[in-house]
């Protein structure tokens, strides 16, 4: 804990191209925090930006003495840069949120109280999802309750990355050391004991969302394959109740011909039977493809980030200074 009388809160922003709300974002969070009995550490992670973000956080640190500022080396995804952002948190809790102004900052003083009150986990959990196509909350809506249904642990429906951390919940996520990471995976997986904060999600405040249905297909793939080995097992039951269908069809086949005699060529059938096991086996060996590929990255144990630029706020320079 703290040594200091007020607590440190972190709060972390992954930023990618983000120079339409930034400032508006942290002037939000500014006022949203103005009253809060802590002590604030703000990192903004600038993800390989191609626009003004970096200049933008760093005319921001100019003005605000308690941003740190991570600049990694290119663009890693989302994923990586918030684990960037909790290896270098100071704080002793940690919240985080993204900086289109979807997830309010007005909402943090609810969380640190609840924190305060003994959660390690605090989520934000959705009752609305504004500015959102209805394809996007469709698909949202399936992909949580698709997973809870396979995973053996429970992930919170229509919870986003917006939460607060105990230091030892950060630690905990702090300690794996896997590359396809589905961080809201991960802050479920770590247990501790967690609370859902309600709130009603706004429509996105300037610029574009980063995450395309393909990504977004990508992230559900990495979200199930991390936690489940659940369509390895459905691709057998399948391979196993086809293979029983061609097996008895082909038995029938074999009946009705000793009996019937068979005079007209079965070319259609045969070509229905051999595109059906040729799909099934094509989905089984593609699902296994997505899990050797993982493995394979995984073998490779290649760092998860390089940082190019990190510049901590004054009051974590002074405690990093004393601890030297």
């Amino acid at each position: 804990m703290n040594t200091d009388t007020q607590p440190l809160v972190s709060i972390i922003v992954p930023a990618y191209n983000e120079d339409a709300v930034l400032g508006e974002f942290h002037k939000t969070l500014h006022k949203a925090l103005a009253d809060t009995a802590v002590d604030l550490e703000i990192i903004y992670i600038n993800d390989g930006s191609t626009d003004n973000t970096l200049d933008i956080i760093n005319g921001l640190r100019s003005s605000d003495k308690r941003i740190t500022l991570i600049d990694l080396s290119r663009n890693f995804g989302k994923e990586i840069a918030l684990s960037a952002g909790l290896h270098k948190a100071a704080g002793d809790a940690v919240v985080i949120i993204d900086a289109d102004l979807q997830d309010p900052p007005e909402l943090i003083p609810e969380l640190i109280k609840q924190w305060q009150n003994g959660y390690d986990v605090v989520y934000a959990k959705r009752t609305r999802r504004g500015g959102e196509s209805l394809v996007k909350k469709v698909t949202a809506h399936f992909f949580y309750r698709i997973i809870q249904r396979v995973g053996k642990f429970s992930i919170p429906e229509d919870t986003g990355d917006f939460r607060i951390l105990s230091r030892r919940a950060v630690n905990a996520v702090n300690a794996f050391k896997e590359q396809h990471r589905f961080m809201k995976g991960l802050f479920a997986w770590i247990g501790y004991k967690q609370k859902a904060v309600h709130y009603q999600r706004s429509p996105r405040h300037a610029g574009k969302p980063k995450m395309g249905y393909w990504r977004l297909w990508n992230f559900a793939l990495d979200g199930i394959t991390s936690f489940t080995i659940a369509p390895l097992k459905i691709s057998t039951y399948i391979g196993l109740v086809t293979a029983l269908g061609a097996f008895a069809y082909g038995i029938y086949m074999v009946i009705d011909t000793l009996l019937h005699g068979n005079p007209v060529p079965g070319y259609p059938s045969l070509i229905v039977i051999i595109l059906v096991l040729g799909g099934v086996q094509l989905m089984a060996i593609g699902i296994l493809g997505e899990y050797l590929g993982r493995i394979f990255n995984e073998t490779k144990q290649r760092p998860l980030y390089f940082i190019n630029e990190y510049l901590p706020s004054e009051q974590v320079a002074a405690r990093q200074s004393d601890d030297a």
